[in-house]
């Protein structure tokens, strides 16, 4: 709103200022921030008065007896509202991919809102059907993959070059395409085209079939790193902290995919309009440090499948606009390995008990509830089980971990960008 209001005020004093990517991205980021703050408030509060809760935990299946009995969950609404005010005030509501984004955060949100109020208000652990979850990731992948195929102002420049004569900037970019490259990381030449694998069927067939792949791929990013996020929200702060660590590396990335200087440096793709992907994100990342405020430990709430899912589906769809969906194994390393380590304690437990064993490769999963708990724990539940990765005997405090995988995390992004220039 005020974005548009300003523009047509372009002779009002200050105004251009609303021109500015960065002015914009600050502001949306603090009144994210504030919003979350003081919108947390109210909200727990709220929730405290109609005794709306969540069990998470008893004390007894915590080495350090924390109880989290009563905690509200369902906190991811206080999210998405901190993203949503500060997109619709100084937003460019005219531009696809905020459009996207903001499509993205009320789809899962909805869908994710949808499990907590079954597993708060029906006292169902199951919550929704995991079918009809992967249904509503799918028809948001199936949405993104589709706009981007099909939408005339998506567009990208594979090169760009810039240089200055008389004081004047002069840009020389090649056409204007729909194309399904990506990019490569560590690769001189960095570009590969989906519909390269695609060459056996003909020149026509292969953009088809090149188009095909790259709709499935989004539809598997958004479900992986939707479901990666989802499981790595098991502590206190820690998926909220390890998502705006992504979120501020993802804010780099799509400034440098959105601004004609800086993709020509960094000699990348230039995604003309992805710019506006920085004011949604920073709201993003401000949103999250905002949660933090009441979610670090001790958690006042949590952000239930309401949040996770929402994060990880911003994530996902952020790094498919600005084609750079093959850094998230590096950047969302974090979520793979909650990831990979519940796919394998899975099907190792369901093979060995084929065989009439008890095996299990950590002592407990997603990952992070490894390392706070104990054999005896496990034996006290399975007394038959055998533990391949029994690790330390010491056991860590859920800040100790929350704070390491964080740390991990920053290592990765910082990484990520580095992929820019490590080729």
């Amino acid at each position: 709103m005020l974005y548009d209001l300003f523009s047509n005020l372009s002779n009002f004093p200050g105004a251009r200022l609303m021109t500015y990517i960065s002015f914009r991205a600050i502001v949306a980021g603090v009144i994210a921030l504030i919003t979350s703050i003081f919108f947390g408030r109210y909200f727990i509060n709220l929730l405290h008065r109609k005794h709306i809760s969540e069990t998470q935990r008893n004390e007894v299946d915590d080495p350090f007896n924390i109880a989290k009995k009563g905690v509200p969950t369902m906190g991811g609404l206080v999210i998405i509202a901190s993203i949503i005010v500060p997109c619709l005030l100084i937003g460019n509501l005219s531009n696809i991919y905020l459009l996207l984004m903001l499509i993205t955060t009320v789809i899962l949100g909805a869908l994710g809102f949808a499990d907590d109020y079954i597993k708060t208000f029906r006292h169902n652990k199951e919550g929704i059907n995991g079918w009809v979850k992967i249904g509503g990731q799918v028809a948001l992948g199936l949405i993104v993959g589709l706009t981007l195929r099909y939408s005339p102002i998506v567009t990208m420049n594979e090169t760009v070059n810039t240089r200055v004569e008389n004081g004047i900037t002069l840009v020389e970019k090649s056409p204007d395409v729909k194309s399904t490259q990506t990019t490569i990381p560590f690769f001189k030449n960095h570009n590969c085209n989906y519909a390269d694998m695609f060459s056996f069927l003909g020149e026509t067939n292969k953009y088809r079939a090149g188009w095909i792949f790259f709709v499935l791929l989004t539809i598997f990013v958004v479900a992986a790193v939707s479901n990666g996020a989802n499981l790595n929200d098991g502590m206190d702060g820690m998926c909220a902290g390890n998502s705006a660590i992504i979120g501020v590396a993802l804010i780099v990335l799509s400034y440098v995919s959105g601004s004609i200087v800086w993709a020509d440096y960094f000699d990348v793709m230039y995604i003309p309009g992805s710019e506006e992907l920085v004011v949604f994100l920073a709201a993003f990342v401000g949103a999250l440090i905002g949660f933090i405020w009441w979610n670090g430990f001790p958690a006042q709430i949590f952000m239930g499948d309401t949040g996770s899912l929402t994060i990880g589906g911003i994530v996902g769809v952020s790094a498919i606009i600005i084609h750079k969906e093959l850094l998230i194994p590096i950047l969302c390393g974090v979520f793979l390995m909650e990831s990979v380590s519940v796919i394998v304690q899975t099907q190792v437990y369901k093979f060995a008990k084929r065989r009439g064993k008890h095996l299990r490769v950590w002592k407990r999963t997603p990952l992070h509830d490894h390392f706070r708990t104990s054999v005896a724990q496990v034996l006290k539940v399975d007394p038959t089980c055998h533990i391949l990765c029994k690790g330390s005997k010491e056991l860590h405090h859920e800040t100790k971990i929350v704070l390491r995988f964080c740390i991990v995390t920053l290592i990765l992004a910082a990484f990520t960008i580095l992929t820019l220039k490590i080729r």
